[in-house]
């Protein structure tokens, strides 16, 4: 007969940024140790604000030294050498990783984002760590056309015991572009913590426009730009809107000229921890990206009923299928006429914000989504013992 005792896994990511990753990371920390399971996360290229939850929660937490090569694993697009060795001197010292991992024993090690997934399959197999889970969290256009990114993508998952998407987009887009075997993928979506679901007080945003929230760090394939076009197209029909958007990044400067130049409304409120009082605050949410695994900010806004106009693709429609307005993508005039429809028609706004907060709490919900991984874990170190479906 088979245990079934799952009792320690390690978690691993390049930083512990405020990205959508790094949340998803320590909610499942949390539940992991909820279920008496013992916790390690793994920063291998320095800490970062997500490291506090982390040391709250008594897990044990390994911080990689850096050097000033070392890229953000947050970056859209990251930066990749050319050679396995420059890799490796990503994380400044490898070896230190590896005696972690053997001091910590895990039985599984679940790595997160490029960086993570590539360098983890070959430490964990020198720790002998039983069972080695790789992340699938985006779509992997940053990849394309690098060559030795994609070969070394590869090596590493032939070392990979299992690799999980967080949506059938991102298991789609994996089975097809990595030639992935079906039997070594799973998909287990994001997960919400209870307190999104709860009534919270709004952020003041003072205004007496209606007020559009966007969730997005400002690179180019977040698509921000159209939403400042859509506002404008709006203020030229006499539809003026506040647009309320939280993140940054390396197109701010010509964000902030192209608000200037429309003389728009435009509030810029930086990286935020309180982004559920931003959304309370909120009347609409506008996501403009061109491609995302699972959109984060669109399950938040989901879970605070909020009605939602977002673009066309794989990442928003499936959560917001018949719950959401969907838009083409990089047609601002469409985003404008989105909103201007859920501005125009209250009752039709309220009930799709009202079905998005169901589906949120039936299908997305932190408990579901550690659950799931805990019997994937288990199915992995354990094969003889029937556990649900993947």
């Amino acid at each position: 007969m088979c245990a079934t005792r799952l009792r320690r896994v390690a978690l691993v990511v390049g930083q512990l940024g405020l990205g959508g990753t790094e949340r998803q990371i320590v909610l499942l920390a949390q539940g992991l140790k909820h279920h008496g399971v013992e916790v390690g996360v793994a920063s291998l290229f320095g800490g970062g604000p997500n490291e506090q939850p982390l040391r709250g929660l008594d897990i044990q937490l390994y911080v990689g030294r850096t050097t000033r090569q070392a890229v953000s694993a947050q970056l859209p697009t990251p930066g990749f050498p050319r050679s396995l060795p420059r890799i490796a001197r990503r994380v400044a010292n490898l070896p230190e990783y590896v005696s972690w991992l053997r001091r910590f024993r895990p039985q599984v090690v679940h790595a997160f984002l490029y960086h993570a997934y590539v360098v983890t399959p070959l430490a964990a197999r020198l720790a002998r760590v039983p069972v080695v889970v790789a992340g699938r969290r985006s779509l992997g256009d940053f990849k394309e056309g690098r060559r030795f990114a994609l070969l070394l993508e590869r090596a590493a998952t032939a070392m990979t015991d299992k690799v999980i998407a967080n949506s059938e987009t991102v298991a789609d887009y994996t089975r097809r572009e990595e030639r992935l075997d079906p039997a070594k993928l799973a998909i287990i979506p994001n997960g919400l913590p209870p307190q999104a679901f709860d009534a919270i007080q709004p952020a003041q945003i003072p205004s007496d426009r209606p007020i559009v929230a966007s969730i997005a760090n400002f690179w180019a394939y977040k698509g921000v730009r159209h939403l400042l076009d859509a506002a404008a197209e709006l203020e030229a029909t006499s539809r003026p809107v506040t647009v309320a958007l939280v993140g940054d990044g390396r197109e701010r400067a010509e964000l902030e000229r192209q608000a200037n130049d429309h003389r728009l409304d435009v509030r810029f409120l930086g990286e935020r921890t309180d982004v559920p009082s931003i959304l309370a605050a909120a009347d609409i949410v506008a996501q403009t990206s061109y491609g995302e695994g699972l959109s984060n900010a669109v399950l938040e806004a989901m879970a605070a009923g909020k009605p939602i106009v977002c673009t066309n693709i794989g990442g928003h429609r499936e959560p917001l299928d018949g719950c959401g307005l969907l838009v083409p993508p990089r047609e601002s005039s469409e985003l404008a006429a989105g909103i201007a429809r859920l501005l125009d028609e209250p009752l039709t706004a309220q009930a799709l914000g009202d079905r998005a907060r169901r589906r949120a709490q039936a299908c997305y919900s932190q408990d579901v989504m550690v659950e799931t991984h805990i019997a994937t874990y288990e199915r992995l170190l354990y094969p003889c013992v029937a556990s649900p479906a993947s």
